[in-house]
């Protein structure tokens, strides 16, 4: 099911497209008059009288006993073996059989790759049009940007409209950088056709902005202001959204406030990156003096108060979107259930559950997967199984989900059982389900079987251990007192250990009374993080119980003079409402009535 965002940018690069076939073929008809010679229309109805394309081998022989060879003659046999864009070609091209199935039955490149060789064979590819439309499909969403540039590269002559389409294609890929170097080959070219013009700098824009160069975007900026396109709508809309979403947010409010006319695409582009870089009230004034709102700009207030950790917010914005009956989409669905989960609210969860479930989104991997995640962190780990299980398709991310959810609730041995099943699927283990599994490993005690998989990962599947997985191995190792095992295995790692690692020896020696090595873990990890107090904490605890009062209270006192502990944060839900509390806080409405009744259980919280 499509989002309304990806909607309305389709629509917008389905605008840019139109645009761009109807000057593409303008400039393409005046190079063709520049380029050649007007040949005779008897000879071009002679040739192209038959309902699809001649062979190439009746067109030779009678170019060859033909009464003038010349360039006019050669005009229409190539127009023959590679038709041409002229008018009453272009008509025969765009009637031809393979690109008519192109445009209508072609819906995999498996079949473009069929119809491409056809075309290939006939010669019909080398005419610009038909090349074009080969191009379009493979850079779609559903296309293969390989395969889009591999067709590029082999065009002859490619059009404006060609260029155009690969640098598009690339700006919203996962490699962005290619569409910019293809707009400077663009501009190195010698080809006045094939110039940039309007169309062309959004594309380049949003590459700008996926790869976070606002140099440069800055860059390019500049080049469209001297040319004199900065009104232009499509353009500005990109420029906005470039300096947004690489956090130059005054450079795209000075854009924003010079332009005339603000579209909904324009105060989108505001929200967004004034969410993502934690200007959150100030997005949401944004968002409340917007004269028309789309359901991309609520899913977008929605997706930043969840990101900036404001989820009781975020939930009551989705029961205002209800109250105005605004259609939802899945990273609606996504970011509420992502709220849910870290609130621990699982009758919120339940509710967007059965919401989603009224609306059609359960079919949705990623929605499925976030449904999953919300009842492990939920501790319902039943509905998390319930829903893996009735799940018809099931993506590598939802096995993951269970995986690691079924370890941290409790369910180590259902966890390992998910994980072979996962072997034995169509899908292979990644980086992230070893982790789930080594977690298992982990609260079970299992460690012969967490060496086994430790080994498995980097000799069957290939997958180089990151610092997460060392890390789970150094916990393993604690566990079962291998504490030596341990820390030759942090000093063997091929990258470096951080803070967090040799926390976890800390705490292995701290649980086993070895203090030698805890200095040693201790050191590493002050050093590393020297504001976090957990290191010196661990420290003092082990020397005090090895009896070394002095040095404890050496490490308390280091600690309270190098550290500012930041204060914890929980909530609970209670009657479908989510109360949140922070250690030693008086804000919560009920504050008295709470201290009231613990200083009547003669419990005394400590601040």
């Amino acid at each position: 099911m499509k989002s309304k965002k990806n909607e309305e940018e389709e629509e917008e690069e389905e605008e840019e497209e139109e645009e761009e076939e109807k000057l593409d073929f303008r400039n393409h008809e005046n190079r063709k008059e520049e380029e050649e010679e007007p040949f005779i229309i008897q000879y071009l109805i002679y040739f192209t009288d038959s309902v699809s394309i001649p062979k190439p081998c009746s067109v030779l022989p009678t170019y060859d006993i033909g009464p003038h060879k010349h360039k006019a003659m050669a005009s229409v046999c190539y127009c023959v073996l590679a038709p041409s864009s002229s008018p009453s070609i272009s008509k025969f091209i765009s009637d031809h059989p393979c690109l008519t199935m192109l445009q209508n039955h072609c819906s995999t490149m498996k079949d473009l790759k069929k119809l491409h060789a056809h075309m290939i064979k006939t010669g019909l590819v080398l005419d610009p049009i038909a090349a074009s439309k080969v191009l379009t499909f493979c850079a779609s969403p559903h296309g293969d940007t390989n395969y889009a540039h591999m067709v590029f590269t082999r065009m002859p002559k490619p059009t404006l409209y060609s260029w155009n389409t690969i640098i598009r294609c690339f700006s919203r890929s996962s490699t962005p950088h290619l569409a910019v170097s293809i707009f400077i080959d663009m501009l190195c070219s010698d080809d006045d056709y094939v110039q940039p013009q309007s169309l062309t700098y959004p594309s380049v824009f949003k590459a700008f902005a996926q790869l976070g160069d606002v140099h440069g975007g800055a860059q390019l900026h500049g080049r469209v202001v001297k040319l004199g396109l900065e009104d232009d709508e499509f353009i500005c809309n990109t420029i906005i959204y470039m300096y947004a979403n690489s956090g130059l947010l005054r450079e795209a409010r000075r854009v924003f406030d010079k332009k005339v006319e603000l579209d909904v695409v324009a105060w989108n582009s505001m929200i967004m990156g004034l969410a993502k870089y934690g200007e959150i009230d100030e997005s949401r004034r944004m968002f409340d003096a917007m004269p028309e709102r789309t359901p991309v700009t609520w899913n977008s207030m929605i997706s930043g108060y969840v990101r900036n950790g404001k989820l009781m917010e975020a939930l009551e914005l989705f029961r205002e979107m209800q109250e105005e009956d605004v259609e939802t989409s899945e990273f609606t669905m996504v970011s509420l259930l992502n709220a849910c989960a870290h609130l621990g609210a699982l009758e919120h969860g339940k509710w967007v559950h059965n919401y989603i479930k009224k609306s059609g989104f359960e079919f949705n991997l990623i929605v499925t997967t976030a449904i999953i995640d919300m009842y492990c962190k939920c501790g319902s780990i039943e509905n998390a199984i319930e829903v893996f299980d009735a799940s018809s398709t099931r993506g590598l991310s939802s096995w993951n989900s269970i995986i690691i959810g079924l370890a941290m609730n409790g369910q180590e041995r259902e966890a390992i059982q998910y994980f072979s099943k996962l072997k034995c699927s169509s899908l292979k283990p990644d980086s992230v389900s070893f982790i789930g599994v080594l977690t298992a490993c982990k609260y079970l005690g299992a460690t012969d079987r967490a060496k086994d998989y430790f080994a498995q990962m980097m000799n069957e599947y290939e997958i180089e251990p990151s610092i997460k997985h060392y890390t789970c191995m150094v916990e393993v190792l604690g566990q079962a007192a291998l504490l030596e095992e341990a820390e030759e295995l942090i000093r063997d790692m091929p990258i470096e250990p951080d803070a967090i690692i040799w926390g976890s020896l800390l705490s292995s020696c701290a649980k086993h009374g070895n203090v030698e090595m805890a200095k040693r873990a201790a050191e590493r990890v002050c050093k590393l993080n020297p504001s976090d107090a957990s290191g010196y904490v661990l420290m003092s605890n082990v020397q005090a119980a090895s009896k070394q009062f002095e040095e404890a209270i050496e490490h308390r006192l280091l600690m309270k003079r190098l550290t500012e502990k930041e204060p914890g944060c929980s909530s609970i839900e209670l009657d479908g409402e989510v109360h949140e509390f922070l250690a030693g806080g008086r804000l919560h409405p009920k504050t008295q009535e709470i201290y009231y009744l613990l200083n009547d259980s003669s419990f005394t919280p400590e601040d």
